[in-house]
């Protein structure tokens, strides 16, 4: 039996109390926990960011951060991003360029798309290629991506 520790964060704008195993990863009590299955469980070891979220504004692999250590922290997933200005700008640039396909990467990479254009507003391909490199996708190619993201960032000023 593994011990539990309760923490307090808070999540998408929102203060929670959970309960977690100390073994427990942020994903997991993200998707098995909150029920907000939008951060993407795929390699499981940090490689792919499908579980791409933001804790204290900085993006982080959910699959390789224990939940326990959220404890006092500010996480933003994929459901709290769309709500947000840029969040809606990248959303509405990723439908329009097509850069959803299969959309199993789309929210780790809209997670990390927003973290760069807050830190790089006019960040030009290359940047936005550099960007964005901890982040697969199997479908599209990146073109379509970049594309997006670029898109984005002129809707947002």
């Amino acid at each position: 039996m593994s011990a539990t520790v309760n923490i307090m964060f808070k999540l998408n704008g929102v203060e929670r109390r959970v309960t977690v195993s100390a073994q427990m990863s942020t994903l997991e009590m993200l998707r098995d926990r909150i029920d907000l299955t939008g951060t993407k469980y795929a390699c499981g070891e940090g490689e792919c960011g499908a579980c791409t979220i933001l804790v204290d504004g900085l993006t982080v692999n959910s699959c390789l951060m224990f939940a326990a250590d959220c404890d006092g922290r500010d996480l933003v997933t994929i459901e709290g991003l769309v709500t947000s200005p840029i969040g809606e700008s990248l959303r509405k640039s990723f439908t329009k360029s097509g850069a959803v396909q299969c959309g199993f990467c789309t929210p780790g990479l809209m997670v990390q798309a927003s973290h760069l254009l807050e830190q790089h507003p006019h960040a030009d391909r290359s940047e936005i290629q550099r960007g964005i490199e901890g982040n697969l996708c199997r479908c599209t190619g990146y073109k379509k991506i970049v594309d997006a993201i670029a898109d984005a960032q002129v809707d947002a000023s």
